[in-house]
């Protein structure tokens, strides 16, 4: 399982990374795709200080310059592969705080499962607007990441 989890990570570092250029080759990034962009690496941020049980820094819809980007992506996976490499047991409970102030508790399997899910889910959003703009999202399909 974690070998399956460290390849859907890199595969969302893929995606994202893909994103991240296609928005900082734009003279505008419209608001809407970098309100989603900043909420998919703010959530990731905030899962991984849950699993790690540390203050987050970002609130979840925090913006962020689209220069700052990379590093936050970076540092989110970087973060992730440790959490993968020194997880034992995936079975394991996580309990947290969400941002509604609500306690809940989920395996670190799902919740790991769950930044990835979140992440493609925001990432369609953000290839529909920027078709709404005219603009040719890059192809973010995991088979063509697989290639």
């Amino acid at each position: 399982m974690k070998a399956f989890l460290n390849e859907l990570y890199d595969y969302n570092y893929y995606c994202n990374k893909k994103l991240i250029e296609a928005c900082t080759g734009l003279e505008v990034v419209p608001d809407g795709i970098q309100r989603l962009f900043c909420h998919v690496l703010n959530a990731h941020h905030n899962w991984n200080a849950r699993i790690m049980d540390v203050a987050p820094q970002f609130g979840p819809w925090q913006l962020h310059e689209v220069p700052a980007w990379a590093d936050l992506h970076y540092d989110n996976q970087r973060n992730s592969f440790e959490i993968i490499t020194n997880a034992d047991p995936l079975g394991r409970r996580v309990n947290y705080e969400n941002s509604e102030g609500r306690v809940f508790s989920n395996t670190l399997q799902d919740i790991l499962f769950h930044i990835i899910n979140h992440s493609t889910h925001h990432r369609a959003q953000i290839t529909a607007a920027l078709r709404a703009e005219g603009l040719e999202p890059p192809s973010l399909d995991y088979i063509v990441y697989k290639r």
